[in-house]
């Protein structure tokens, strides 16, 4: 009777459980890239099925980890830096910002260089993380 009304809940903890890490965004950028990639391969013969069937696997799975990557930087910026680690990084917030905005750059295009865009940005954002457990 009620199994109509349970609906699955995603979120971190909140507890605090302290358990961040950057490896995910780290992962979905480079898959983003990789989606890319294949399509360079693939756009001069979408002529057929499997081809054009290729072709929209490989946007969705673009789309789903530059989603994921965004997700990923919003927690990590909501849940783990805090008001002191603006003294460290005073630019945490524009950077996050940043990062975030190149997330739906990266849904927007099959383009390489936005692909490298946010795996740059990713990977100052980790050396940031990491820098703020020194």
């Amino acid at each position: 009777m009620f199994k109509r009304f349970i609906k699955p809940v995603y979120a971190h903890c909140d507890v605090p459980c302290g358990i961040y890490e950057t490896d995910t965004m780290t992962h979905a950028a480079a898959t983003c890239k990789r989606m890319v990639e294949k399509y360079e391969e693939l756009k001069d013969d979408l002529h057929d099925h499997e081809h054009k069937n290729q072709f929209f696997r490989i946007v969705m799975t673009k789309e789903k980890h530059a989603q994921k990557c965004k997700d990923e930087l919003y927690l990590l910026w909501s849940d783990y830096f805090k008001p002191e680690h603006l003294e460290k990084f005073p630019n945490l917030h524009d950077t996050f910002w940043q990062a975030t905005k190149q997330c739906g750059k990266v849904k927007q295009a099959l383009s390489l260089e936005e692909c490298d865009k946010l795996i740059e940005m990713v990977h100052n954002i980790s050396h940031m993380f990491a820098d703020s457990k020194k």
